[in-house]
């Protein structure tokens, strides 16, 4: 479902717009101070000044502060609600603008203050925040408390605010396709959902059945649905803008396992709950190619998801068999739950041989390891490049998506040997490192280009609402990668 709350840019002053509006959300300044550009708007609109409200309330404009007070405006009562931006960096103003959203849940109208003196990236992210926050996701029914109907932003940045929303769009796109349950995602409405988004015509599209998939020696993607009576897909997108025909590509790889069992190394009961969001790199994946034209993204981009369903039958792969993946390289499958890798691995073959990119970049919620290292904040990264992982944990930093730069260990290296084929799919007894070793197997697909890994294991999926991540999907990656891929010049 789409963002149901409407953020637009309003000119004209505070005190005016409020008179129709539910709620009017004013910005404070560490201090605490009122921003200047809204002081005067305040004056004398309710009986206790803004100044003598915010120091009875011991406020002190830190980002997510909120000190709420009722006024007459015209013939009724709205609500008055100073929020602190701290020192209006673009992490303080994106944590501002979700403190917002949280407050003013199940309004009409919201009218917002922007900070006057917002850098365009804090303006931007201040949007997310309120965009972000405002998400909600429900099969059947209604929210109990759904964003507001419409956020308005007293702002002269309208291109920067709207830069914001599109990002937030995206973003809550990967976490619509996400939380979508099982019962009705497989690998072919994944597919579906591309191509409606590639419809408009910015971008392109092919889906590789399962048919194709047999006949081009895509390995990894049949042997991992083979389970299943809903067949694999391989989904491939591209994006061109102007001018840039004969440049090479940056290649985006999502893991898109639509619902993981575990196959016949079946998962419990508990560990499948979650297991409709094995699919979020795809999702981060297809998110993030649908918002590159009107972000005016400068490079050619394709976008890979390999798609399957990872399923307990008769057909099923087994422990012990030997896959031969796109290329030719063979794995010896040890554990039927470890399949997110053999589909990435034929993603990732195909991108190098026949795509020629520039750099590769693969997403993935691929290993409990990685969640126990860091949490559920930070993304483990595994690179062969150094540029290209110096790009990346740059990108984090103003995203608020974090990122740790983790070891290609080769010590590691022989874990994955196997006995009968080229690699194993899971390490042998005695290294441990469960997300390196994976990182370690996919490296072996990656060939030479400049290549990146993200396992999100941890952040792809939230327990509870904070700031701007909800509980379920977070769209973890999407800000991330828009924001590298926005830096990036032919």
């Amino acid at each position: 479902m789409p963002l149901q709350t409407q953020l637009r840019a309003l000119d004209g002053t505070i005190r005016d717009a409020a008179t129709t509006a539910e709620a009017v959300a004013v910005p404070v300044r560490s201090g605490p101070e009122i921003d200047p550009a809204y002081a005067d708007g305040l004056a004398g609109i309710f009986a206790l000044g803004a100044a003598d409200l915010l120091a009875h309330e011991d406020a002190k404009g830190e980002p997510g502060e909120i000190v709420r007070a009722p006024f007459r405006m015209g013939d009724g009562i709205t609500e008055l609600l100073l929020f602190g931006v701290g020192d209006g960096s673009v992490s303080a103003l994106r944590r501002a603008g979700a403190a917002v959203a949280r407050q003013v849940r199940g309004c009409g109208k919201v009218i917002v203050g922007g900070p006057s003196e917002a850098e365009d990236d804090a303006l931007a992210a201040f949007a997310e925040g309120l965009l972000l926050a405002s998400y909600d996701f429900r099969v059947g029914g209604t929210a109990k408390r759904p964003g507001a109907e419409s956020i308005s932003v007293v702002t002269s940045s309208s291109a920067v605010l709207e830069r914001g929303a599109a990002v937030a769009r995206a973003v809550a796109l990967a976490r619509d396709l996400t939380n979508t349950t099982s019962l009705d995602k497989c690998p072919q409405w994944l597919a579906e959902r591309a191509e409606e988004l590639a419809a408009d015509g910015s971008l392109t599209v092919r889906v590789r059945d399962e048919a194709a998939l047999a006949a081009q020696g895509f390995g990894g993607l049949i042997a991992v649905g083979a389970g299943s009576a809903r067949p694999p897909r391989l989904i491939e997108l591209t994006y061109e803008p102007e001018g840039v025909a004969d440049a090479r590509p940056i290649v985006l790889v999502g893991k898109g396992i639509t619902f993981d069992s575990g196959g016949l190394s079946l998962k419990s009961n508990a560990g499948m709950k979650t297991m409709k969001t094995d699919m979020a790199g795809g999702a981060v994946v297809i998110a993030v190619m649908s918002a590159l034209r009107e972000l005016g993204v400068p490079v050619r981009v394709t976008g890979l998801v390999a798609a399957a369903e990872n399923m307990p039958s008769g057909s099923a792969m087994r422990p012990g068999d030997v896959i031969s993946h796109y290329g030719g390289t063979t794995s010896e499958v040890l554990n039927t739950d470890a399949e997110g890798r053999l589909v990435l691995a034929d993603a990732l073959v195909y991108a190098d041989a026949e795509l020629a990119p520039a750099a590769v970049v693969d997403i993935a919620t691929l290993t409990g390891a990685a969640k126990v290292a860091l949490g559920l904040r930070y993304a483990a990264m595994y690179s062969t490049d150094e540029t290209l992982a110096g790009d990346l944990l740059g990108a984090s930093e103003g995203s608020g998506e974090s990122l740790w730069r983790m070891p290609l260990v080769e010590e590691y290296r022989p874990a994955i040997d196997s006995d009968v084929a080229d690699v194993a799919n899971i390490g042998r007894g005695g290294y441990g490192a469960g997300s390196v070793i994976a990182a370690l197997f996919l490296r072996e697909f990656a060939g030479d280009r400049p290549w990146a890994h993200l396992d999100v294991a941890g952040p792809a999926r939230a327990t509870s609402d904070d700031a701007e991540i909800t509980k379920g999907a977070t769209g973890y990656g999407v800000r991330l990668l828009l924001r590298w891929l926005g830096n990036k010049e032919n």
